[in-house]
């Protein structure tokens, strides 16, 4: 301490120098005649009270020198929230706040995007249907219209579809990156915008010519979706390394906190990055338990935290543990258009046809409906079923045959291996699959508990099994094995797509809500098999079949089969 320069200020200590200059004070004008000079006495001088040779005085503690002399003591660098709650400094903006808005940016891109692909798509179907004559649109028994050309029909038809895709909302922030939502609205305001156009022509009497409505509306629609899906792919690419998503901040009870945080470092493409949380009990710099997300403060500091970790989002995961009005005053302190208010319930894995919003009495109910099945959607499912599997055996019949004379020549036993399995409402049905290992493959199975290096505690899987047959190794990893359950499939005790078909023995390790897989036919392929495979827990193995179960769609079953097929061309390291 001897000799260290200190400085004289009232309020907080802080590393900026800006900020500590030393600055007068009109009740202590000696602090200005000593503050080039002042430092802790290092030898008392021998005519002071306090001199060594007064024998009766004892030098004073530290802390009462300090605050006899009004010296500070020195103190750690304050957090960057504790600054900015006392001196109210400006916190440092990083280069990625510095860029212009992403949301905006992209939807320009987007706006851009589309307008190119529908002037290709209206103009070109014009010059296949016209050619680069200057055909007119005629118009009937009316003389207060001419007619005009269809070089101008089609510049009108491409600003009104830009228009209808821009009411629609079909670039909002908040449909684009994940989920259908994004597609549906461009199909539907492409469906209503030509629904209106027929309507506009029968009442006008305009003779539109029904060939180039009936080409431009197809394949306008085709390459808009087309070009938003390419623009998905490359905004997912940016969001894996973390651009172009929102930066989350998290408010609400620890547990929570904890639990949407998961949910969202879980799937990094949805674009919701979480930079910080505040928890009522919150120490700045700890960490919520089991994640990597920085503790801003408490649930009073949320302004704050804000403008530390430079949030765009903020997420209410809980209100139990938030005061009053709390949620309404975080709502009134963002910046309009720039920050947004999430309330995040923590309910994982409903869809969203699943879920409704009903205002009543000022409260915005949140209704989760029950899964339903109707006999339409089974009709629907069953009949997809039927067609694509025999289809499929038809034109993949050639494989079969080579499959099975390649098992029978590279290994003894039989060709197809039979096991029963567990099915729709617990009801047991005989699995069929290309045999890729030896004979005695069961009676080996315990011998080799102890080395299981795959799967979870329910499902044994090996890596390097050695049960497995040469020709077994190939099959496996191209899922070519499965190929004979479109059999199963045929005779209706599976589903192309479904919750993996279980074994009696793994049903009995069942906690009770995981029997809900039985709600729906197993399926050859399924959510888990395109979610990681062999890599996946046991609890995310459940978690993905219920999610399906519940909220099943055709249009899921379709994504499934497309992503089950891109899985077995490129299979990784999940399959065993």
């Amino acid at each position: 301490m001897a000799g260290k320069p200190t400085t004289k200020r009232e309020g907080t200590v802080s590393s900026n120098p800006q900020i500590d200059a030393p600055t007068e004070s009109p009740a202590h004008p000696q602090a200005r005649a000593a503050a080039p000079s002042a430092t802790l006495p290092s030898a008392p001088d021998s005519s002071s009270p306090t001199s060594p040779s007064d024998s009766s005085a004892t030098p004073p503690p530290l802390v009462e020198r300090a605050r006899n002399e009004r010296v500070e003591t020195p103190a750690t660098p304050p957090s960057l929230v504790e600054r900015a709650r006392n001196e109210r400094v400006e916190t440092p903006r990083t280069f990625e706040q510095h860029r212009p808005n992403w949301r905006r940016a992209y939807a320009t891109r987007l706006w851009l995007s589309d307008a190119f692909v529908l002037v290709w798509a209206v103009y070109g179907t014009q010059l296949l249907w016209f050619g680069w004559g200057n055909a007119q649109v005629a118009i009937r028994q009316d003389s207060r219209f001419n007619e005009f050309s269809y070089w101008i029909f089609s510049a009108v038809l491409v600003i009104a579809w830009m228009w209808a895709l821009s009411l629609i909302d079909s670039r909002d922030h908040r449909v684009i990156g994940n989920g259908p939502t994004e597609y549906v609205r461009m199909a539907r305001a492409s469906f209503t915008f030509f629904g209106a156009i027929a309507i506009l022509a029968f009442l006008f009497r305009v003779d539109v010519a029904r060939g180039y409505l009936l080409i431009a509306l197809p394949l306008g629609i085709f390459v808009l979706l087309l070009e938003r899906w390419l623009w998905r792919q490359w905004l997912i690419a940016q969001r894996w390394v973390g651009r172009y998503s929102a930066k989350v901040l998290l408010v609400g009870s620890a547990e929570s906190v904890a639990a949407i945080a998961r949910e969202l470092h879980r799937s990094p493409t949805a674009g919701y990055h979480v930079v910080g949380a505040c928890v009522p009990s919150g120490k700045v710099a700890d960490t919520i338990p089991g994640t990597p997300v920085p503790v801003m403060g408490t649930v009073d500091n949320v302004e704050l935290a804000i403008a530390a970790t430079g949030a765009d989002t903020v997420a209410v995961t809980s209100t139990d543990d938030l005061p009053t009005m709390k949620v309404k005053q975080i709502s009134w302190a963002l910046e309009a258009g720039r920050q947004h208010l999430v309330l995040a319930p923590s309910i994982a894995d409903i869809a969203g046809p699943r879920i409704h919003t009903r205002p009543v009495a000022g409260l915005p109910l949140i209704h989760v409906e029950t899964p339903k099945f109707s006999r339409g959607q089974r009709i629907a499912k069953r009949t997809m079923d039927l067609l694509i599997s025999v289809v499929g055996l038809v034109l993949i019949s050639p494989v079969l045959a080579f499959l099975a004379i390649s098992v029978r020549l590279t290994s003894e036993g039989p060709v197809l291996f039979r096991q029963k399995r567990i099915g729709l409402k617990g009801r047991e049905f005989e699995m069929l699959k290309f045999r890729s290992m030896v004979v005695n493959a069961e009676e080996l199975l315990s011998g080799l508990r102890a080395k299981q290096n795959s799967g979870n505690e329910v499902l044994f899987k090996m890596a390097d099994d050695p049960r497995v047959t040469p020709i077994g190794k190939i099959m496996r990893k191209y899922s070519l094995d499965e190929l004979p359950q479109l059999f199963n499939v045929l005779a209706g005790n599976m589903s192309l797509v479904g919750p993996r078909p279980p074994l009696a023995s793994e049903v009995e390790l069942y906690d009770t809500h995981v029997h809900r897989r039985f709600l729906m036919k197993p399926g050859i392929t399924g959510a888990w098999q395109v979610g990681g495979r062999s890599s996946l827990s046991w609890e995310d193995s459940v978690r993905l079949d219920l999610a399906y179960v519940e909220n099943w769609s055709l249009i899921g079953d379709f994504v499934i089969l497309v992503k089950t097929a891109r899985a077995a061309l490129n299979p990784g390291n999940s399959a065993h």
